[in-house]
C-alpha cells in the first residue's frame, strides 16, 4: 500500500487531489493539511511515501517544506502548483513530479506511475545497500576469525603438517611428549601439556585428569562407569575418561551446557 499526504491551502485543491488519489485502489492517504507548518509536524510524525505540495502557500510556502524533509526517509514529493516558474527549483529538490494546474486524471495517474517507480528504485537501492553491508560485515568477521584463528606445526624434519587449534579432540601427555587426537589420526610432538593448552586457548578445554585435555566442541556423547566417572567419546570416536579427582570438575562443566 502506497501512502500520501495532500498539502494545499485552498480547499479545490485538496479536494481534486483527494478524489483523484480515491481513484487508485493502492494509495492511502494519511491526511489533508492547509498549512506548511502543520504538514511538517505530520510528516515527521508519520512520514507518507509521497507528499502532494502546493507551492504557494502563507506561512511556509511548499519549496521551503520540501528543503526541511530530513533523511533518512523523506517522502517523494511532488510539486503541485499553477505557476510555471517554479520548475527549476522544483528540478533543484528532485521531485517526482510537477503537476502544473489545471490537470486530469489521467495526468494524475502518470504522476502517481512516476511516483511509483521513485519508491521501487529507492526499496531496490536500499535493500541492494543493505545486502552489501551485511557481505561486508561477514567478511570482516570472517577475515578476523581467521586472523586470530591459533595453528599449530606438528612433525619433525621435512615431514610437518599445520593443524587449527579447533581441529584438535584431546590433547594427552606422554612423559616429554604431547598427542594430539584430530579425527582418526593422532600426531605427537616434543612439548609440555601446559604449552598445548596455551596454543589451543581459543577452544572450551575441559581437563578430565591430570595429563589430558578435551576440546568440548567435540565431546558426541557422554556415559558414566560405576563408579562415577565420566566417559566422553569424541568426533573421530576416541573415548576419554576423567580420573576419580575431576568428576566434580566435569560435572560443573556438563552442568553449564545442560538443558532441563
Amino acid at each position: 500500500m502506497l501512502t500520501a499526504m495532500i498539502v494545499d491551502d485552498e480547499a479545490s485543491g485538496r479536494r481534486l487531489l483527494r478524489e483523484y488519489c480515491a481513484a487508485e485502489p493502492d494509495l492511502q492517504i494519511l491526511g489533508e493539511y492547509a498549512d506548511g507548518h502543520t504538514a511538517l509536524q505530520a510528516v515527521q510524525s508519520t512520514p507518507p511515501d509521497a507528499i502532494f505540495l502546493d507551492i504557494e502557500m502563507d506561512a511556509l510556502d511548499g519549496v521551503t517544506l520540501a528543503r526541511a524533509l530530513e533523511a533518512p526517509r523523506p517522502p517523494v514529493v511532488v510539486f503541485v502548483t499553477a505557476h510555471m516558474r517554479y520548475a527549476a527549483q522544483a528540478f533543484e529538490l528532485s521531485a517526482a513530479d510537477y503537476l502544473l494546474k489545471p490537470f486530469d486524471a489521467a495526468r494524475f495517474h502518470d504522476t502517481l506511475e512516476r511516483v511509483r517507480w521513485r519508491l521501487r528504485a529507492e526499496r531496490s537501492a536500499a535493500r541492494q545497500e543493505a545486502l552489501e553491508a551485511a557481505l561486508e560485515h561477514l567478511q570482516r568477521a570472517r577475515a578476523a576469525r581467521v586472523a586470530r584463528r591459533p595453528r599449530l606445526v606438528v612433525g619433525t624434519g621435512s615431514d610437518r603438517q599445520v593443524l587449527d587449534a579447533e581441529q584438535i579432540e584431546a590433547a594427552s601427555a606422554e612423559r616429554n611428549y604431547v598427542r594430539l587426537n584430530v579425527g582418526s589420526e593422532a600426531h605427537i610432538l616434543r612439548a609440555t601439556l601446559r604449552a598445548a593448552q596455551q596454543a589451543l586457548g581459543t577452544q572450551p578445554l575441559l581437563r578430565v585428569s591430570r595429563s589430558c585435555l578435551v576440546n568440548f566442541n567435540h565431546v558426541r556423547r557422554i556415559s558414566r562407569t560405576r563408579r562415577g566417572d565420566y566417559i566422553l567419546v569424541l568426533s573421530g570416536g576416541a573415548t576419554v575418561t576423567s580420573a576419580e579427582g575431576y568428576r566434580e570438575t566435569v560435572r560443573l562443566h556438563l552442568a553449564r551446557y545442560t538443558v532441563g
